[in-house]
């Protein structure tokens, strides 16, 4: 018998296990090196002390089938998206598109083109490569590709649950492979370009990544180089200000939970609108709900982005335990082609095409979305520290900006195109997608500049004032 009892469990014995994963990556030299994430060790030391393998960890189970915490990915997902616009309302600029255009087009046009190009060449490959050489194959394997790599566990999650419910058993196992498989190239793959561009001069703001502070290896952050979490925004006499921002994370989770049933019984059929969206929609409304009274601004972001974070790491280690082992064997040819492909057109985008696009950082704007676009934006965050550890190339804030009008297109495909796959429409999608990425890299060309003829080493528009600066602070420290 499955209750909650079982269900926290469940939680409590991987907190367990993400504590010794965080103690391990903290001693273990390669792990460190690598920057691999605790809650990624955390997902192995489960899966392999888990019902697969050595079963010495007593995960809740059903008597047939996989354990109970292969669910739970989904519903953190679903608070995951809960999260996502909450919070915020203290800005006092409204951010229009035209001015996000004119201050960060380079960045706005290249993240975008990047995530329309991989799931737009994901889809031609799985249906012009895969699906001939495996005619087997389900229609939205291709997907998959994207799925993990540019969205991570969650949108993994996200994506092979709507396929799953339209009758892809294996479809989850493949996204957590996929995802597990894109963060670990994009710190490999992507620790591998840095040392190739410290050492031909790509990098403005680090010479040497050997002079890295403790703090990225350990993962243990000493006193001098602690920050806050967050603001207390309500009175802990009246109410914990954890407790006021969790709880509006859930009553956005419970009003989407509910609004999914009201749908499925109000348009049955083979289309459906995801949960993760509802409660994502739900999280909105409630925000602008507080706006309207005047309360919006009791909402601080960087508590709901700890928060977010927080299920980050939990989905990631239950999707990794959740990989089931022989699904991996049944697909594992297509998927190494698969991934294999991901790996190659993603650097070649970076390498080709960001020394173009980008007018000043180019390397350091674009390994950040080579890690955004491998492993998710906690991957991209990790690379861009090696380079740029004191954030000085402003590529965060231009990428904030830009996102707040690239989530809205990026949450319409990952709702839209595992529907439209599932359902055999590829084509046409798959064309779409690389038409927007042509014309999101001819406009930001002529919007913003084309770099074609600049060498890679050379110092480009704002870089000379900032490194000096840099190079001034480094020397009065």
């Amino acid at each position: 018998m499955f209750g909650p009892y079982e269900m926290l469990m469940d939680f409590g014995l991987m907190s367990i296990i993400l504590v010794i994963a965080h103690l391990i990556r903290s001693k273990v030299k390669i792990f460190q090196y690598i920057y691999l994430p605790s809650s990624l060790i955390a997902g192995f030391l489960a899966l392999i002390g888990g019902w697969q393998f050595l079963n010495v960890i007593p995960f809740a189970a059903r008597q047939n089938g996989p354990p109970y915490m292969s669910s739970y990915p989904y519903l953190l997902v679903v608070v995951l998206f809960a999260t996502l616009f909450f919070g915020g309302s203290e800005k006092k600029n409204k951010i229009s598109l035209k001015n996000v255009v004119k201050d960060v087009g380079d960045t706005f046009f290249y993240n975008l083109a990047s995530e329309t190009f991989q799931f737009g060449a994901a889809l031609l490959f799985g249906v012009m490569v895969l699906e001939v050489v495996f005619p087997d194959l389900n229609k939205g394997f291709g997907l998959m590709l994207p799925a993990g790599f540019v969205g991570g566990h969650g949108y993994a999650t996200a994506i092979g649950t709507t396929l799953k419910n339209y009758g892809w058993e294996d479809a989850m196992t493949v996204g957590y492979t996929s995802a597990t498989v894109g963060l670990l190239s994009g710190l490999i793959v992507g620790m591998i370009l840095i040392n190739i561009a410290t050492r031909r001069g790509w990098t403005r703001l680090v010479k040497d990544i050997k002079s890295l502070p403790d703090s990225m290896l350990t993962g243990f952050v000493r006193e001098e180089e602690r920050v806050s979490m967050g603001r207390e925004t309500v009175s802990p006499i009246a109410l914990d200000p954890f407790t006021w921002h969790f709880a509006l994370v859930m009553a956005a989770f419970a009003v989407g939970y509910a609004a999914y049933n009201l749908t499925k019984t109000v348009m049955p059929g083979k289309y459906e609108i995801p949960m993760m969206c509802l409660s994502m929609l739900a999280g909105v409304v409630i925000q602008k709900g507080l706006d309207a009274i005047k309360l919006g601004h009791y909402v601080d972001k960087h508590v709901i982005n700890r928060i977010g974070s927080w299920v980050t790491d939990y989905l990631v280690a239950f999707g990794i335990a959740s990989i089931q082992v022989s699904v991996v064997v049944k697909y594992a040819v297509p998927m190494v082609l698969l991934f294999l492909f991901g790996i190659v057109i993603i650097t070649l985008f970076f390498l080709l095409l960001a020394p173009k696009v980008f007018h000043n950082f180019w390397f350091e704007r674009g390994i950040f979305v080579f890690g955004w676009n491998t492993g998710v934006v906690a991957i991209g965050v990790t690379l861009l520290r090696v380079v740029d550890p004191m954030f000085k190339s402003k590529t965060l804030e231009d990428y904030g900006m830009a996102y707040i009008f690239i989530s809205f297109i990026e949450i319409a495909v990952v709702s839209g195109l595992p529907i439209l796959a599932a359902n055999g429409t590829i084509m046409l999608p798959a064309i779409a997608l690389l038409t927007a990425t042509v014309v999101c890299i001819v406009l930001a060309a002529a919007l913003n500049g084309w770099h074609g003829k600049t060498p890679l080493a050379e110092l480009r528009t704002g870089e000379k004032e900032i490194v000096d600066e840099l190079a001034k602070e480094e020397g009065i420290a």
